[in-house]
């Protein structure tokens, strides 16, 4: 018999330091009262302000653990996190897609580290074009948003292929305004700190919350904003790069 608690799937990079990928993620999830699951994608070495390798799992080694997950668990929701190319993405959202749960998804678009580290192969960039409209959500911030939008695979002008979370962290104008594009809706998303630290490893905390939020049952706009106001309270939670997860 399943506990109570919904389960919820991560399929990230792995951080030694814990402030990003599927360690942050599953801290995210545990503070929300979640059953967190977690496939890795990547093994990294890196410290809250410099990546010094990445190291990628092979696709069919992690296709496999997610088939294994998703037999055995009724997964609500999927957070995607750092993946090298669109082939790699492709083949994961197959799956998930193929699974009798239909679980949500969402990408953190992560493209490149705060260190400027390429995740992404950026030569095939347009590929993701055609994944966008089998997901539920992508969590861009300000630089990334602004990429895709050069390479005409998003239009703030024209309908998204999915709905789409632009982080307001990079952004000069409006600084801490998140913008939620849905299919027939523009959502601003208001900071209520006037001030908070940055920190390693936010835009994961945000995407698994968001994750969270959608597997119990919220809105997307609603999943966004509690899990604005749960980042918050992380970026607040230390001056320094690596943040503590506190219940709130």
């Amino acid at each position: 018999m399943y506990s109570e608690r919904p389960f919820v799937l991560s399929i990230a990079g792995f951080d030694p330091c814990g402030g990003a990928g599927i360690l942050a993620d599953v801290k995210t999830f545990e503070q929300h009262q979640v059953q967190g699951l977690a496939v890795m994608t990547a093994n990294t070495l890196q410290t809250e302000n410099h990546v010094f390798s990445v190291d990628w799992i092979a696709i069919e080694d992690i296709l496999k653990s997610i088939k294994t997950l998703l037999n055995f668990y009724p997964v609500k929701a999927v957070k995607i996190g750092i993946a090298p190319n669109s082939e790699y993405l492709k083949k994961i959202i197959e799956v998930l897609k193929m699974s009798n749960s239909k679980p949500m998804i969402v990408w953190d678009t992560v493209l490149k580290s705060s260190s400027e580290r390429s995740f992404f192969n950026g030569n095939d960039i347009q590929n993701v074009k055609e994944i966008l409209p089998h997901l539920d959500l992508i969590t861009p911030n300000f630089l990334e948003f602004e990429y895709l939008k050069s390479m005409n695979i998003l239009n703030e002008n024209q309908k998204m292929p999915c709905n789409v979370l632009l982080k307001g962290g990079h952004r000069k104008d409006a600084e801490g305004l998140d913008i939620l594009f849905t299919e027939n809706e523009i959502f601003n998303i208001k900071p209520k700190a006037k001030e908070v630290f940055q920190k390693h490893g936010s835009g994961c905390v945000l995407s698994s919350a968001i994750v969270v939020n959608l597997a119990l049952g919220k809105t997307m706009k609603q999943a966004c904003t509690d899990a604005k106001n749960y980042m918050e309270n992380y970026l607040n939670s230390s001056p320094n790069l690596l943040g503590y997860h506190a219940k709130f």
